[in-house]
């Protein structure tokens, strides 16, 4: 039956089926072969998405959008472009940077990709910036995206398994921040070899206070986000609808570059990717049912545990997997399907909940930029032109780096422990 399972799943990708589909039509066939009540299949895929803590979804996509059509992008750039211009490769490392303040807005990594991509590759090109390289440094800095909260995948993650979404915000501060350094580091190096430019600018204490006031006041919707849901004045949720509201006043009253008009393309765009997401979270726990009905999640311990009772190989048979399971399955299906059957056995091996959850988001996290159907890949080579080839040539030594930023953190676990620890989820 997992041999068949298996074979619905590929064929149905090869044939250029959505994933959404090919989880659903998957779990259906095992369904079907197996006589299970189609009518608990059905009820299923809605009772995935009968979460309030879901909810957090959406208004963080609208939250996202409504910021980058107001403008905030542009500004974030300027300010970026004012700290780390002047830098060897000064728009590639405003690229990083910018990503990384982004991200505390948008949390998640196509509109990272999209939003500051679609100003700054062709802005790179005509510096003289190799287009591959543009994309993929526009791609690899977004998976800063899930990463630094808030975080969609997080939320996700925090649903699949009842871990808290505040602790796991918490957990990819500091691994966030090491993610951008690391690429500006590397960044650097490029530069210099090839002689990428750097940007004429003087720093002055009154000119930096004139940018950093004109980013503040979107800057804060993360502090306000995160501070709200650790203190425990407001769930994820709510949090989330609050950001939408600091959205609009920032962009309608204070910028003032959002109309009324505008507001039916930001929900229509806003429901659309939702919609997406949904189908995609509905689909993978029909398939997270067929896998608990079949006791495929006792199997995979048992042989796991037989394996090895070592905590580091099974971290690292762990990584493997994901990093595997990243390269074909969309990074929100995987962690619905797969984050209740391994969250447990980690426990068995001593592994924090906590810790073990920011694992597994930050492994997925980095498939969305690794092909073959790594999204942000897809959307970086659609604004830049470069064919997908390229791109993959291009982004590998930034990928490298990604996984050793995985690695450093699966076997240092106070890296994204510590700042949890601070505020007393971590004993």
């Amino acid at each position: 039956m997992v041999v068949t399972a298996i074979l619905v799943f590929i064929i149905t990708l090869l044939l250029g089926l959505p994933i959404a589909f090919s989880l659903g039509l998957t779990s259906l066939s095992v369904a079907v072969m197996r006589d299970y009540n189609l009518l608990q299949w059905t009820q299923r895929f809605f009772s995935g998405l009968d979460s309030f803590t879901l909810l957090a979804v959406p208004f963080f996509i609208l939250a996202g959008n409504m910021m980058n059509t107001g403008g905030i992008t542009r500004r974030l750039i300027s300010f970026a472009q004012y700290i780390v211009g002047r830098f060897r490769g000064g728009l590639a490392q405003t690229n990083i940077l910018v990503s990384m303040l982004f991200a505390g807005i948008s949390g998640a990594a196509v509109a990272d990709t999209s939003a500051i991509g679609s100003i700054l590759i062709p802005s790179m090109v005509e510096e003289g910036y190799d287009s591959d390289f543009s994309a993929a440094i526009t791609v690899a800095s977004s998976s800063a995206g899930p990463i630094i909260p808030p975080s969609i995948l997080m939320v996700l993650y925090g649903v699949a398994t009842g871990t808290s979404i505040g602790a796991l915000f918490l957990a990819g501060m500091v691994p966030g921040i090491l993610l951008g350094v690391s690429l500006m580091i590397v960044t650097y190096l490029f530069a210099r070899k090839r002689n990428y430019p750097r940007l004429e600018i003087d720093f002055t204490l009154g000119e930096f206070i004139i940018k950093f006031k004109d980013v503040i006041i979107p800057l804060m919707a993360p502090v306000i986000i995160i501070g709200g849901i650790v203190s425990g004045v407001f769930t994820p949720t709510e949090a989330a609808s609050i950001a939408v509201f600091y959205a609009f006043i920032v962009t309608f009253f204070i910028y003032k570059e959002i109309q009324l008009a505008d507001l039916p393309e930001i929900f229509l765009s806003s429901g659309i990717l939702t919609g997406v997401i949904l189908i995609v979270i509905g689909f993978a726990d029909t398939l997270a049912w067929i896998i608990s009905m079949e006791r495929l999640g006792v199997i995979i311990t048992g042989n796991i545990q037989a394996f090895t009772d070592n905590t580091l190989l099974f971290l690292l048979i762990i990584n493997i997997f994901l990093l595997f399971i990243g390269t074909f399955m969309e990074a929100g299906a995987a962690i619905i399907v797969l984050a209740p059957i391994l969250a447990p056995v980690a426990l068995q091996y001593g592994v924090h909940p906590l810790h073990f959850g920011f694992v597994m988001v930050l492994n997925l996290t980095i498939a969305l930029s690794t092909p073959p159907i790594g999204i942000c890949l897809f959307v970086g080579s659609k604004i830049s032109g470069v064919n997908l080839k390229d791109l993959t040539y291009a982004i590998a030594p930034f990928l490298l780096v990604l996984i050793a930023i995985l690695l450093v953190v699966t076997y240092i676990p106070v890296i994204s422990m510590w700042v949890p620890e601070l505020f007393g989820y971590y004993p």
